[in-house]
């Protein structure tokens, strides 16, 4: 009866079970990767060489960090040189995203471990934890990391300085491992908390700056047509509010002014209740309908709020202008993520979120956005960018709206500047601080009595410059107008050297109506016996007009060199100094003039 059974002895059907699992985690096949591009297989065969424990890729967001990852991932494990794979991410979103983009390749990652669980089930080849899990046990980590040779990717690494305790953490889990890999997509941070396993090299000056083992810029990425030309668009107008002491205030978006008084003419357009938001929510809209009809059938906007209750008040003014309900997501949960995948794969128009899509979420049909958030560091301010310039297809452009701040219009036109992190530099008043986001994010029913005083009373919204390539175009025109039609309906498929012409002309046909109205008046017949004198221009025109003058000199030269226009401009500020253009004083643009007349 025995010898009849069909069933295996329990050993053997243990070493069954064991092939099963064993075939479940097999090594990934190389053959089966897409292709790499050209950076990423110069930064492969560059890991390859060196063999280094630790080794940091800067690669702007879009590029394609993540294929590079698992590509050294499934080397190091075809050769034995790793046993299991650990990844290490921002938010639970990209948890999921990590381990979805890795089983296409053949690893398998689990997304679901938990710090209780102490191991990995034997199927997999490791897991993808966070890094605030990672924090709060940092010796389950390192049990597993010496458990198994294990290849440790640490993305956008410039979290682990976020906190001591996730630093720390960071650096007691992950020290016996054989491998660590470090990947940043954005500007490292610009606090003095140094990075675990990131290299510090000291400079000339004597301050100790981050030395990255491969480097590929958005400039370099957008050469390669490996990301999209992105225009910002700057909105200005005039706001009125009431401080907490019951004084009444109004300034004009983007004039120069106090810190304080920019914090609270921001906070004034971006108020719900006023025009300014409306307006821009429209044309907004608008351009996104050009960038639909133009081919990119499914290109959706994304929204970046400052907190929860703005978020949903931007949602009710973007289905009142569009008749279409928008999707919201308001914080890191497994809801959150399943909207954003729901959208994602969807051709709904509008996104509005907080923070939950600024860093690593990946929706390529995002290609119009509203910067409708108080947060201003360049690292936020990458972060939100990032999530517009992924190409998919030749042609496509991305166009972010934004209001007419001069810390934000400088970060817009340094889109092409790379960062290291400096540590013991000086700190400089530029812009919000991370304290200042952090206390952004918080419920306006915390806020004290002296904050719920402060009432935004009015706002208008115009369109000031266009930015693109570091270059500021066009002249102020009315929401609304035909005059900001113009640029609203630039085609949505155009190269970055395509998108530079049109913008130059498009400022050009300005002002000659510009100039046409004004001969037009001139020749109607007097009211008076004598002509009146022309009344000098204004501190914003004359900026207007001075800014136009170096575009100009700055195209005729990339005519005559080939040179970009932001490498144009970029020297300009290095031998002149002094902010970008688009924030530059009268007096340093004149400088500037004068000095590209002479190059």
């Amino acid at each position: 009866m025995g010898g009849g059974s069909s069933w295996p002895s329990p050993g053997v059907r243990h070493r069954a079970v064991g092939e099963e699992l064993r075939v479940a985690a097999r090594t990934p096949v190389l053959e089966t990767f897409p292709a790499l591009r050209a950076w990423q297989r110069k930064a492969l065969v560059e890991y390859l060489r060196r063999r280094t424990e630790d080794f940091t890729a800067v690669a702007t967001p879009g590029a394609g960090k993540t294929t590079f990852a698992l590509r050294i991932a499934a080397e190091l494990l075809g050769d034995g040189t790793v046993e299991a794979v650990t990844v290490v991410a921002p938010t639970e979103h990209l948890k999921n995203q990590w381990a979805e983009a890795a089983a296409r390749v053949g690893i398998q990652l689990d997304a679901a471990f938990r710090n209780a669980d102490v191991h990995s089930a034997a199927d997999f080849h490791g897991a993808v934890v966070t890094y605030a899990q990672v924090g709060m046990a940092p010796q389950v980590h390192r049990r597993r990391t010496m458990t198994r040779r294990t290849l440790v990717i640490l993305d956008e690494i410039h979290h682990a300085g976020d906190s001591r305790s996730w630093g720390d953490g960071v650096k007691a889990a992950f020290e016996p491992a054989v491998r660590r890999l470090m990947l940043t997509g954005t500007p490292f941070r610009s606090d003095d908390n140094p990075i675990p396993f990131v290299t510090y090299e000291r400079g000339g000056d004597g301050l100790m700056r981050s030395r990255a083992d491969s480097v590929y810029g958005y400039s370099d990425a957008l050469r390669d047509g490996v990301v999209r030309p992105v225009l910002f668009l700057a909105y200005s107008g005039e706001t009125r509010w009431r401080t907490n002491a019951g004084e009444e205030l109004a300034a004009r978006l983007g004039e120069p002014m106090t810190q304080d008084l920019v914090a609270q003419a921001w906070r004034t357009a971006l108020d719900p209740a006023g025009d300014w938001m409306p307006q821009v929510l429209r044309a907004a809209d608008a351009r996104l309908t050009v960038l639909r009809n133009a081919g990119m059938a499914d290109a959706g906007g994304l929204i970046i709020a400052t907190d929860q209750q703005t978020a949903r008040s931007y949602a009710k003014l973007i289905e009142q202008v569009t008749g279409e309900k928008a999707a919201v997501v308001l914080s890191d949960d497994q809801g959150a993520s399943a909207r954003i995948a729901t959208f994602a794969a969807s051709d709904q128009r509008w996104l509005v979120a907080v923070r939950m899509v600024s860093e690593g979420v990946d929706i390529p049909r995002l290609a119009v956005g509203v910067y409708a958030t108080s947060a201003s560091t360049p690292l936020y301010f990458a972060q939100a960018i990032g999530r517009f310039v992924r190409a998919r297809r030749p042609g496509e452009t991305a166009s972010v709206f934004l209001p007419s701040v001069p810390h934000l219009l400088g970060l817009a036109s340094e889109m092409e500047t790379e960062r290291d992190h400096v540590l013991g530099k000086p700190k400089e008043a530029d812009g919000f601080d991370d304290d200042l986001l952090e206390r952004a994010q918080r419920d306006d029913q915390a806020s004290g009595e002296l904050e719920k005083r402060f009432a935004a009373l009015s706002a208008t919204a115009e369109l000031d410059q266009v930015i693109f390539d570091g270059a500021s175009f066009g002249t102020a025109a009315q929401a609304g107008t035909p005059e900001e039609e113009e640029y609203l309906g630039l085609p949505g498929l155009l190269t970055a050297d395509q998108v530079s012409l049109l913008l130059t002309k498009r400022q050009a046909a300005q002002l000659a109506a510009q100039r046409r109205r004004t001969a037009d008046r001139a020749a109607q017949p007097a009211a008076a016996p004598t002509a009146a004198p022309p009344a000098p221009m204004s501190a914003a025109q004359r900026r207007v007009a001075l800014r136009r003058q170096l575009n100009a000199l700055v195209a005729a030269r990339h005519h005559r060199t080939g040179q970009p226009h932001g490498k144009i401009h970029a020297e300009l500020r290095r031998l002149c100094g002094g902010p970008p253009s688009a924030q530059a004083t009268i007096e340093q643009l004149e400088e500037r003039i004068a000095t590209v007349q002479t190059l």
